[in-house]
């Protein structure tokens, strides 16, 4: 995920500070606040745009043409830095702490559940190819950067370069068994093995899989 940061310093960073302290801005009061001309300001509106961190409302106005007016998007949003996942991890910890190791494991468990619920139906009448394809496009739209490739042997290496929920993996590695068991109902295969794990100090979490 991109961050603020990767903006440093130019005008769309000031820009996209501005609507989160602003909430909604036109052309002519970001112009007027930035100190630079409205045909400025749309040349960076149009990367931002691209980017897709701006949505924007064609406000109609008593006289005149309407007025369009800027708001972050929830990609925008997530320029800001957000502490969920530590969050998450302090709530695991008072789960244990009062209900003991066997509630976090069940949430986890239940976790795995739900995942396998939601993804199970879009893998009937697959090949197993096809399976491995489709999870890759799961978990990239989940932010896992999947990457993965067909051996000569008929395996499949599947890698993940991004773990979304380092943080809580990192302390409760159940998430890593629980991803992996959930490989296996998903693919409809046992022969799923995880050769790497991020939260074990590896560069990538990365399976080989066979029928």
């Amino acid at each position: 995920m991109n961050t603020l940061s990767s903006h440093s310093g130019g005008t769309r960073e000031e820009i996209l500070l501005m609507l989160k302290k602003q909430k909604k801005l036109t052309v002519t009061e970001m112009a007027l606040q930035l100190g630079i001309t409205e045909m400025g300001v749309r040349r960076h509106l149009q990367t931002l745009e691209r980017d897709q961190l701006l949505d924007f409302t064609d406000v109609r106005q008593a006289m005149g043409r309407p007025v369009r007016v800027y708001v972050l998007s929830a990609k925008g949003e997530e320029q800001f830095p957000r502490n969920y996942s530590n969050m998450t991890v302090e709530f695991l910890d008072d789960i244990q702490d009062m209900y003991g190791e066997d509630a976090v494991d069940n949430l986890f468990n239940k976790r795995e559940q739900r995942l396998y619920n939601s993804y199970s139906n879009k893998m009937e009448q697959k090949s197993l190819k096809e399976r491995v394809q489709e999870l890759a496009n799961i978990q990239n739209k989940n932010g896992y950067m999947v990457e993965w490739t067909e051996r000569e042997d008929g395996a499949f290496e599947f890698v993940e370069y991004n773990c979304p929920i380092s943080a809580v993996a990192n302390k409760y590695q159940t998430a890593c068994s629980c991803e992996l068991s959930l490989f296996k109902k998903v693919l409809s295969t046992e022969r799923v093995e995880q050769v790497g794990c991020m939260a074990k100090g590896k560069e990538c979490c990365k399976y080989i899989i066979q029928d």
